[in-house]
């Protein structure tokens, strides 16, 4: 049987940790018998959880050795530097070749530890921009739901967690054993590592007063005529040299780069709150072809545009809700 060690660090956050207890607990052989003993560790009896309660926590840093693989949630911003001991039971840990894993923020300890140097990682979106500032040394892909690296794997949200949970419970015992997972935990099974999480692409900020202003709310206006980068240098009085070095000095991205994600923007919108058919919303967001706006939509968000509509359309007519 292999054993999960599910370590709780203080204010760990509820759902980062008991969602890889739940499903790792639940996953079955073909025969029936339990796949995995999990097991809730701390380096200290009580943690205290995100949410104002705490936990009694019945095993010590110890049974990180005897683990097959380790788990590490993710942790309020309250929480503060991680223990000395904790990482270096986690480098102990890896140093044995322990399989360690992190949902969400937990990478930053896995980070603090040195398990991620030299490596790609992946953490919520909200945090990827912090982790890479903190840890330069680790390459920061915060577009994916996670990366399995062999020995070391990180996750982005909590539902990445559980996506890559699935993913070991298949690496273990194969797709059947995690197909029967995921059932049980009401969860798909096909989302694999790369696909994008649903990031909200927000444009870089521009300072306020800012020469740019006129042209960029006149690009959002005309998303669905065709622009170029002459058009755009002409409405602004520069030469197209002085308008794009402008432009990447006050927004930190080229001008075309900014009217991709205005159309993949306005396309998001659409797919969410309109049942347009996709050759019509790839005209209205400027895309020319359907063909050209699946393959940027692609690139930008990845998924397919019908992907996401599956994943995020507001059937209620409500705002659709993102990762």
């Amino acid at each position: 049987m292999h054993t999960v060690a599910i370590l709780a660090l203080d204010q760990v956050v509820p759902f980062d940790m008991a969602a890889p207890m739940q499903v790792f607990d639940w996953t079955r052989l073909p025969d029936g018998r339990p796949a995995y003993r999990v097991r809730l560790c701390a380096a200290s009896p009580e943690v205290r959880a995100d949410g104002g309660f705490s936990l009694r926590v019945e095993r010590g840093l110890e049974a990180l050795a005897d683990a097959d693989t380790v788990v590490v949630p993710g942790c309020s911003p309250a929480a503060g530097p991680t223990p000395g001991p904790v990482l270096e039971a986690l480098r102990q840990a890896a140093a044995a070749g322990t399989r360690i894993a992190s949902v969400c923020a937990g990478a930053f300890v896995l980070a603090e530890a040195g398990l991620l140097d030299g490596l790609h990682a992946t953490t919520h979106w909200v945090a990827a921009q912090e982790l890479a500032r903190r840890f330069p040394e680790v390459r920061v892909e915060p577009d994916v739901l996670y990366v399995d690296n062999g020995q070391i794997l990180t996750s982005a949200g909590a539902a990445a967690g559980l996506d890559l949970c699935l993913h070991m419970i298949r690496r273990d015992f194969g797709s059947a054993v995690a197909a029967d997972a995921a059932r049980m935990s009401v969860m798909p099974l096909e989302r694999e590592g790369g696909q994008a999480q649903f990031i909200v692409h927000d444009h870089p900020p521009v300072p306020r007063g800012s020469t740019l202003e006129p042209v960029l709310e006149w690009i959002e206006d005309n998303l669905a005529r065709e622009i170029t980068l002459g058009a755009l240098a002409t409405r602004s009085g520069m030469s197209e040299r002085t308008f794009g070095r402008r432009f990447r000095e006050q927004t930190g991205t080229t001008p075309l780069q900014w009217l991709l994600r205005a159309r993949v923007r306005r396309a998001q919108y659409l797919l969410e709150n309109s049942d347009h058919p996709i050759e019509r919303i790839a005209q209205q967001a400027g895309f020319g072809s359907p063909t050209a706006f699946r393959e940027r939509f692609r690139r930008v968000v990845g998924t397919s545009p019908q992907g996401y509509r599956s994943a995020f359309h507001g059937k209620s007519g409500s705002p659709a809700v993102r990762v």
